[in-house]
């Protein structure tokens, strides 16, 4: 029964995905608001809500190693496996904009989040934790970038009003689309639910640990929507949804999951974790010099960015 439920949570995933990506891009359309914008909101968030359901509620359990760990777990796959898989498929053209605005600002959501755990380095301090006041200074970020959103999204539309809206709209139902990607993402987030319950049961019959099955399981599960959401984009080459997504999620998963779970409780840091948010930043810095070249992320580059997370899966399991 474990192995069925498996597959209808991995059926529900990819039938919800192409929903929820025809939904978003047709919206985009409606809207005049370019498909990347729609990628960094609704897409992002949207498919990031796992995330946060995890994190903050392993905060309110006080399970601050599983909150903590979940995000910057997600995070790495989806910089690495999610757009590696993607780019794999179809190669992502990357916008300007998201090589000067968008991945810098995810990086330095990435860098403040290093800042804020790093207490005993730079407070000398006995412990590391997230503290309330910093989980404040997380959504203090977070508001910051839902504002450049909106200036952008006002920007979009208004260079959208000297172009023909009857073009622009025709043939697009705004209420069976919302429909449309309402009802994908509920299909894409019970349907991840089903898998990371399912797979996790399943490995745990096979000797697994809790530690690993959070590890492993946990963070790819969390991540589920991501890979299915961008690999369907991909497909339809919808690049900028695609890689809109990963940008939009990350910086959500940090400074909005992390900040809300720290503000609900503090969450206690284990010094391990310092190296995996050393090593997000460094492959952040690897995704932004790639966007960078020919501004697209080629075929090759993305098999790089699949076996960077296949070798970090081996010094996790090695590590723990």
């Amino acid at each position: 029964m474990t192995y069925i439920l498996l597959l209808v949570g991995f059926a529900l995933l990819i039938k919800g995905a192409d929903y929820f990506v025809e939904g978003a891009s047709k919206i985009a359309q409606s809207l005049r608001v370019s498909p990347l914008l729609i990628g960094l909101t609704i897409v992002a968030f949207g498919t990031s809500s796992p995330e946060a359901t995890v994190s903050i509620i392993a905060a309110l359990e006080e399970n601050a190693g599983v909150a903590i760990g979940n995000v910057v777990g997600s995070n790495i796959f989806n910089i690495t496996f999610v757009v590696g898989i993607a780019a794999f498929l179809n190669p992502l053209k990357v916008e300007s904009e998201t090589i000067r605005k968008e991945i810098p600002f995810t990086l330095l959501a990435s860098v403040a989040l290093l800042v804020l755990i790093s207490d005993v380095s730079l407070e000398m301090l006995s412990d590391n934790f997230i503290t309330r006041s910093d989980g404040l200074v997380l959504l203090l970020f977070f508001a910051i970038f839902l504002y450049y959103i909106f200036e952008v999204a006002r920007n979009s539309r208004e260079q959208a009003k000297g172009k023909d809206e009857s073009v622009a709209t025709e043939g697009i139902s705004k209420g069976k689309n919302i429909l449309f990607t309402l009802g994908g993402l509920a299909a894409i987030i019970f349907g991840g639910d089903m898998v990371v319950d399912n797979a996790r049961e399943i490995a745990l019959s096979f000797g697994m640990s809790e530690t690993l099955v959070g590890l492993t399981i946990v963070a790819i599960g969390t991540s589920l929507p991501e890979l299915i959401t961008s690999i369907t984009a991909a497909i339809k080459k919808e690049s900028e949804i695609a890689l809109g997504n990963i940008v939009g999620s990350n910086i959500f998963n940090i400074l909005f999951v992390l900040g809300s779970a720290s503000v609900i409780s503090p969450l206690a840091v284990d010094s391990a974790i310092l190296t995996d948010v050393l090593l997000m930043i460094g492959l952040t810095v690897v995704l932004l010099f790639f966007s960078r070249t020919h501004y697209k992320i080629g075929k090759s580059e993305g098999i790089i960015l699949a076996v960077a997370y296949v070798l970090y899966m081996v010094y996790i399991i090695i590590r723990n």
